[in-house]
């Protein structure tokens, strides 16, 4: 069918149209209503289905005999690293890691904020929240203490998942001691603080007393790994909030069973991607791009998506967009355009 036959029948057939996309991803309960109203006749879509993102994007393949392809490839010239991670592999850490925030304490329906630089732990948070059925919150890593604790009270998060620092061009983030501004501004005080401790020069934080402060990658390697929880189709994913710029961030909440939907449709449809190739999104997962197509768009379409922690420009130079999609052998890119201006104005 051509693009424009497939617009026209997704407007005029929608719900034929979606009920035929929602049969390309995996459901615990496959929904029988399609579209229907919410409670502020809002549109909801599939509403007596379950399924799980994670199992998605994750144990579905693995049980499909591709557990030794590469899910995620973390390309940091920050730090001068490159880490291959296969879906086995990521089902492996994503499961403990969940298997950890269940010792401590979280099930489906909770909230947390993730809080990290572009790492793959970030993206084991995540997923580990989604294979819980705890609705992430993602807050960029760029924003200041204040803007965090702004979402810490908004959300009413049960745990915060940081990193000890973040590495740019020519300085580092100091991501623990902006959580423990934020925690001491905001009037709720989650119960408990992981941290990724990146062992890089400067970690140390002065933080007596509360909260408790959890070891990301003790915690992973000494919890047992739990299975996928099925959640409705309306089930929170993740809360994103809006930047603010214009009052109070707001919170936009999204489902998973429409979101999966309609992510493997994109990955298909709009960005012309075949099961096992390599497509990079170069964002940032604080954004809502980062969300579905640096961590779950390509992994529920079984590409290899990269994490990657640098910028277009000066890591080292203008030619890293390149070196990465040639290095990775990229299909597909995604990015902004100024990116594009920024590494034309380095590099005409």
């Amino acid at each position: 069918m051509k693009a424009h036959e497939m617009f026209l029948n997704s407007i005029e057939n929608k719900e034929q149209f979606w009920a035929e996309q929602a049969e390309k991803i995996q459901w615990f309960k496959k929904p029988q209503n399609i579209l229907s109203e919410g409670e502020h006749d809002y549109p909801v879509w599939f509403a007596d289905g379950e399924l799980n993102a994670c199992y998605i994007a994750v144990d579905k393949h693995v049980e499909d005999g591709y557990g030794d392809q590469i899910a995620y490839i973390y390309d940091s010239p920050v730090t001068d690293t490159i880490q291959k991670i296969t879906f086995k592999e990521l089902q492996e850490n994503v499961s403990k890691f969940a298997g950890g925030l269940q010792s401590l304490g979280l099930k489906k329906g909770d909230t947390a904020i993730i809080y990290m630089p572009m790492i793959p732990q970030a993206a084991y948070a995540m997923l580990a929240c989604a294979r819980l059925g705890i609705t992430h919150s993602v807050v960029f890593g760029g924003f200041a203490p204040h803007e965090l604790a702004i979402r810490i009270e908004d959300c009413n998060p049960k745990v915060i998942i940081t990193a000890s620092a973040g590495v740019e061009v020519k300085k580092r983030i100091p991501y623990l001691p902006f959580v423990k501004e934020a925690y001491e501004m905001s009037s709720h005080k989650p119960e408990n603080i992981v941290v990724f401790d990146r062992q890089l020069w400067g970690n140390k934080v002065d933080w007596e007393n509360e909260p408790q402060l959890t070891n990301f990658q003790e915690l992973l390697e000494k919890s047992e790994s739990v299975d996928c929880v099925p959640v409705a189709s309306t089930h929170p994913l993740y809360i994103l909030y809006t930047s603010g710029t214009t009052g109070k961030p707001k919170g936009v909440i999204r489902d998973t069973g429409g979101y999966a939907t309609a992510l493997k449709f994109s990955m298909k449809n709009i960005y012309g991607l075949n099961e096992g190739e390599v497509f990079w999104a170069a964002s940032d997962i604080g954004w809502v791009v980062g969300h579905s197509f640096i961590i779950y768009g390509p992994l529920f379409n079984r590409n290899t998506s990269i994490i990657y922690e640098g910028k277009p420009i000066m890591t080292p130079d203008a030619g890293t967009t390149w070196r990465v999609i040639e290095q990775h052998k990229v299909s597909v890119m995604f990015t902004a355009p100024t990116a594009i201006k920024a590494i034309k104005k380095k590099d005409p």
